[in-house]
């Protein structure tokens, strides 16, 4: 069974030595982290100060993929913006991230308005400077209130 709880701070060695946790310390935010006995399996990173909160660095390791976790995580991530009274998420997604896309289109994420936005350069990260090259689409779900 799959459980989401926000990472504490005595957790960060146990989970780092399995996860990239690329965004972490960023100001303003938090991880969820996925754990299947005892062992973390996936993690997203939530960015408060967005407006809407912005679901970010949602990441399964590849042998784990398609079990739900990824779903796991965004429903908790709902489930949080509720509780602090929020109305509406966003997220941002690869236009090449097919699974990804599949995945919040269940979930009744929609494409907004937006038009893509590409993102080309070098983006400093906890863990170093990553490459990118991609091309973004914007999505939002509006949440109910129960």
């Amino acid at each position: 069974m799959i459980e989401v709880r926000p990472l504490e701070e005595a957790e960060v060695e146990a989970v780092t030595a399995q996860l990239p946790l690329h965004r972490l310390g960023a100001p303003g935010g938090e991880y969820l982290v996925a754990w299947e006995d005892d062992l973390p399996v996936g993690h997203a990173h939530v960015a408060w100060e967005h407006a809407p909160p912005e679901l970010q660095d949602v990441f399964v390791p590849e042998p784990l993929r398609r079990r739900g976790i990824g779903a796991a995580l965004s429903c908790a991530f709902e489930a949080r913006a509720r509780e602090r009274g929020h109305r509406l998420v966003g997220l941002e997604v690869a236009e090449d991230n097919t699974g990804a896309i599949a995945l919040y289109e269940r979930l009744g994420y929609v494409r907004t308005g937006d038009p893509p936005r590409r993102v080309v350069g070098t983006v400093q990260l906890r863990t170093g400077p990553l490459e990118v090259d991609d091309t973004l689409l914007r999505y939002e779900k509006a949440l109910s209130t129960h």
